[in-house]
């Protein structure tokens, strides 16, 4: 019997589903019937070397704090077990991060770090991406600070972790979190180069104040800080906030005030 255009449809279809679920898991799966395993093995390495090599260039702290076969386990167990939701290779990153935050169990090697120190790199690359150019974002360069509404950069991202991720590698990889947590801006400038500073209370408070309430004035900002911390003489806390913002406009994480 001839055939029929839907047979060869749904032949090509099971075909394809049993390439992809050998290529994903090869140690369950078997490969589909008909395929050389010369040419199989080429696909395999191919298509895993592909992701590896990408998340390794994304995620090379990460990286650097595995050896070669704990890494390979880590790609392959996200090879394997999730399914990504876009096709775009910008966006590999991005789903290891949802599959590190949603679908991983979690091994008995997993560092309990593992997921805020991939959400930190992935934050840098997530800036670096940004199609925004904050120069080109409209304010006022030259508005007052204090009296005008500060504009907090779209590209400056306020940060909080359990650990100093800014701080491991393969020469320091904590077992439990410190006693305070780490607070980090991370941001890009108009050089497009993605920088971090570690904040303190007040500056992470006045960075938070600044992305909720964005009609507030940089002296009112800065009083409401001042309450928050406990300060019943604020005029200290208002001189070193106005420096702090002085700062930031240099560095770029305040493009100015808002018109």
């Amino acid at each position: 019997m001839t055939a029929t255009p839907e047979d060869r449809s749904d032949r090509l279809k099971e075909l394809q589903m049993a390439f992809a679920a050998h290529i994903r898991d090869p140690e369950h799966r078997a490969a589909p019937e008909g395929v050389e395993a010369r040419r199989m093995e080429i696909y395999r390495d191919l298509f895993f070397n592909n992701i590896s090599s990408l998340l390794s260039s994304n995620f090379p702290v990460l990286r650097s704090i595995h050896d070669d076969a704990g890494w390979r386990r880590l790609v392959r167990d996200f090879y394997s077990e999730h399914r990504s939701q876009t096709p775009l290779f910008p966006e590999v990153s991005r789903e290891f991060l949802r599959y590190l935050q949603d679908g991983r169990n979690k091994r008995t090697d997993d560092p309990e770090f593992l997921l805020e120190l991939a959400h930190y790199e992935w934050v840098e690359l997530a800036l670096s991406l940004d199609e925004r150019d904050p120069s080109e974002i409209a304010a006022d360069r030259n508005g007052d600070l204090l009296s005008g509404t500060p504009m907090l950069s779209p590209l400056a991202w306020p940060l909080s972790y359990l650990y100093p991720v800014h701080l491991i590698g393969p020469g320091y990889q904590p077992v439990t979190p410190p006693g305070e947590p780490t607070h980090l801006l991370v941001y890009r400038n108009f050089d497009d180069r993605v920088k971090f500073m570690k904040l303190n209370n007040v500056s992470r408070i006045l960075l938070h104040m600044m992305q909720d309430d964005r009609k507030a004035t940089g002296l009112q900002l800065l009083r409401k800080v001042a309450k928050a911390i406990g300060q019943e003489n604020p005029e200290n806390v208002i001189a070193n906030g106005a420096r702090l913002l002085k700062e930031w406009k240099q560095k770029n994480v305040v493009l100015g005030t808002r018109g």
